[in-house]
């Protein structure tokens, strides 16, 4: 034994949900890596070898049950790293169908004392604290299909209002989570070369190219991001509860203290809403 065990996930099973591709999959394979029993639920085929490679559709209550009771057994860390950047059903694969699974897992007792939830949310979810009102009427709606009427019919099944959606659970669940021992907590990465990335290149790789170039960083890889994601989850971050850590290489809080100025107007847009 040593002290920086505590950043091992030796003897701990750990899903993955998203872990096909991009960040997830970073996710899964580093999990792996680090010791970890890994189950990789995704809609898309996983061809990771040595993981347990469960199909789920984030969109569909009846897949989400379906996917739970074939995983079985304890879960000492959830990575919900799904996730879509718009069509139909975005409001249930980015954020009702990961509470919906977490609320499963904990029904069925498969989330221990001394377990942990780690969110991708994004830069668009971060201005949640101005729009807290609305996200706390829509957090109030616990039926699976009811949340994503009222997503529909508030004009919020969008990727800005899911993200924020995450970004607020983390912070609110965060209490009665820990209150059994579950810690929960979220990445907010900035630009990073996925293939969700890569399919929307203009709006998400362009983002922050101008303050990298003078700083001398690159569009993060998945795996950069996974390194963080992976640390809120293990005993080593014990004490980090109900946070959405930044990762984006500093460029929001350069443009919040208009160190960098260029920068400025979206950090204020961004926090802002």
């Amino acid at each position: 034994m040593s002290l920086f065990d505590a950043f091992s996930y030796r003897d701990k099973r750990v899903v993955v949900v998203g872990g096909a591709t991009g960040m997830g999959n970073a996710t899964a394979r580093l999990a792996q890596d680090a010791g970890a029993n890994v189950v990789v639920m995704d809609y898309a085929d996983c061809d990771l070898p040595g993981v347990t490679a469960i199909r789920v559709n984030l969109a569909d209550r009846n897949s989400i049950d379906t996917a739970v009771a074939e995983c079985g057994g304890t879960v000492n860390a959830l990575f919900a790293c799904a996730g879509v950047a718009d069509g139909p059903g975005i409001e249930r694969i980015n954020f009702i169908g990961h509470r919906h699974l977490i609320e499963r897992l904990r029904a069925e007792d498969m989330l221990p004392r001394g377990s942990a939830i780690g969110f991708i949310s994004s830069a668009a979810g971060l201005a949640w604290r101005s729009n807290l009102p609305q996200l706390t009427e829509f957090l109030d709606i616990l039926d699976f299909d009811t949340a994503a009427a009222w997503a529909l019919d508030n004009g919020c099944a969008h990727y800005m209002f899911t993200k924020q959606a995450v970004c607020a659970y983390v912070a609110r669940e965060a209490m009665d989570l820990i209150s059994d021992g579950i810690r929960i907590n979220a990445i907010c990465p900035g630009p990073t070369d996925t293939p969700l990335a890569r399919a929307n290149a203009e709006l998400w790789l362009d983002f922050g190219a101008d303050y990298r170039a003078k700083v001398g960083v690159a569009a993060a890889t998945a795996m950069e991001q996974a390194y963080p994601l992976l640390f809120l989850c293990s005993d080593a971050a014990r004490v980090v509860n109900g946070i959405t850590m930044v990762t984006d290489s500093g460029y929001l809080s350069a443009g919040i203290t208009e160190v960098f100025p260029a920068g400025t107007p979206m950090a204020k847009m961004l926090l802002d809403g």
